[in-house]
């Protein structure tokens, strides 16, 4: 289930807005040029599915956005726990998880390109830092996000990222952040603490 929190710039003491509601997330991003909707979840497409078994399983709803944005690029990427990682079978697993996070966290924009993805499996949060306020965007599986070109924002996947995702790019160079030098994340609460309240 998708949570939309929106706190002032200054910090989260405030909380101007949190909905759960679809309807209302998509209402309150629409203004800032956010695209959210709900595609259907194939619930027979594992968490850890293939590229290939994924384009087969979302092949309409891919074909349609394409036709209606001409993306030039789709593809999917993936972060998940090695299945035996509890046995600390993987000792790369911690850096690489950690790595991959930290590419994110910091707020940036994306000059030439939307930045829009819908979460097959797993979870992540989108921060938007528009007009004054920051909307992090809890994403779940059947989640599609689409984010203007322009738009400062950033990403948090967790300290243990697990999630399938569907990219679409209208350039072919693919994810090129420009960064803005500010901290504003580190004001906010993360992926794990909006989780664990979450799920709570």
């Amino acid at each position: 289930m998708t949570l939309l929190t929106t706190w002032p710039e200054a910090g989260p003491e405030t909380v101007v807005r949190r909905t759960s509601e679809p309807a209302e997330i998509a209402a309150a991003l629409a203004p800032i040029g956010v695209r959210y909707e709900q595609w259907p979840v194939r619930e027979d497409v594992p968490a850890d599915a293939d590229s290939d078994t994924v384009f087969a399983a979302y092949r309409a709803e891919i074909d349609k956005l394409n036709a209606e944005e001409g993306f030039q690029t789709v593809d999917v990427v993936a972060l998940h726990p090695p299945k035996d990682a509890a046995d600390g079978a993987d000792p790369e697993w911690p850096a690489k998880a950690a790595a991959a996070r930290q590419k994110f966290l910091a707020e940036h924009t994306h000059d030439d390109d939307d930045e829009v993805r819908f979460f097959v499996a797993g979870a992540g949060i989108f921060y938007l830092h528009v007009a004054g306020e920051v909307h992090a965007v809890y994403c779940e599986k059947g989640d599609l996000l689409g984010v203007p070109r322009g738009t400062t924002h950033w990403f948090d996947m967790g300290t243990s990222p697990a999630f399938t995702a569907i990219r679409f790019f209208h350039e072919e160079d693919g994810w090129i952040g420009t960064f803005t030098g500010s901290p504003i994340a580190e004001r906010f609460p993360d992926f794990d603490e909006i989780h664990s309240g979450y799920a709570a």
